[in-house]
């Protein structure tokens, strides 16, 4: 390689980093503001000082929002919620995708396709059937109505992936498992579910995350209090002439730490899922 393509690939180096740190700075800039917020005293919420931790700054807002708030509340609603939608999310993708992937019966592919249809409308044209639904099912005001109104719009997402993923795994392994002797339903769930957990990570972690900081289906489901989840919690911070910005801050990165853990624990089977997931669909 001469010297001034070695001089041009680097420069292009030092751009595409140059870019990359650019966008990356980007990103973490509003989180570091909202972490700003949060330390500030009440009276300098709207300070214009770029300091990351302000003057006098106070945990205050962090102790107000766990102890005189009904945030632990919200979240014991939030998680009871995400985990429910999480289990039958997985459950019903990775058996319902498993059907799409391995066998051809009558309706195989307008079901298939009527799973990716449903992901051509955006959500607030389906706010006003949803209620309809969840009035005339009694469900209103309730965790199940709020749970299946969650797995409904995930599944057709973890549906494709969990399929796009099935479809990567030989279909001669559950045939040898069949010939040693196993039936079709161990053949599935000790040979070809154990090997897709990539994917299953995949759908757990969509499945949680579209639960847990959703607000437009809990506000048209859930009216009680009692029953608020996070995000519906947090707007309830938002008053009519006063908001109170330190305190919706701090629980804004409480709100971030659940799901930051679940990345960090399911980051092994996410990168693997991700890259062999699309292979083959």
């Amino acid at each position: 390689m001469t010297g001034p393509d070695r001089a041009r690939r680097r420069s292009v180096s030092v751009l595409k980093h140059a870019f990359l740190a650019l966008f990356a700075l980007a990103t973490v800039y509003p989180i570091l503001q909202i972490v700003t917020v949060s330390l500030r005293p009440a009276d300098r919420l709207y300070s214009t000082s770029l300091a990351l931790i302000p003057p006098d700054a106070t945990l205050r807002a962090f102790r107000a929002i766990l102890f005189e708030k009904d945030f632990l509340l919200w979240m014991r609603n939030s998680f009871l919620v995400s985990m429910a939608v999480t289990v039958l999310g997985v459950t019903l993708a990775s058996t319902a995708a498993y059907a799409f992937s391995r066998f051809r019966f009558p309706g195989w592919r307008v079901g298939l396709y009527s799973f990716l249809l449903t992901q051509l409308f955006p959500a607030t044209m389906l706010m006003l059937p949803l209620y309809v639904l969840m009035k005339a099912l009694h469900l209103l005001d309730t965790f199940a109505g709020l749970t299946v109104a969650y797995t409904a719009t995930a599944l057709p997402f973890c549906v494709w992936t969990m399929r796009g993923y099935y479809d990567t795994i030989p279909v001669e392994l559950e045939q040898a498992a069949l010939i040693d002797g196993c039936g079709p339903w161990a053949a599935f769930t000790r040979v070809t579910l154990p090997l897709a957990a990539p994917a299953l990570a995949i759908t757990a972690l969509f499945s949680f995350m579209a639960a847990w900081s959703e607000f437009l289906v809990a506000r048209i489901i859930i009216h009680r209090q009692e029953l608020y989840t996070l995000p519906l919690g947090l707007e309830s911070l938002a008053g009519q002439f006063q908001t109170e910005w330190a305190n919706y801050a701090a629980g804004s990165l409480f709100v971030c730490v659940p799901v930051m853990v679940l990345f960090v624990v399911l980051n092994r089977w996410l990168v693997s899922g991700l890259a062999l997931g699309g292979v083959k669909g």
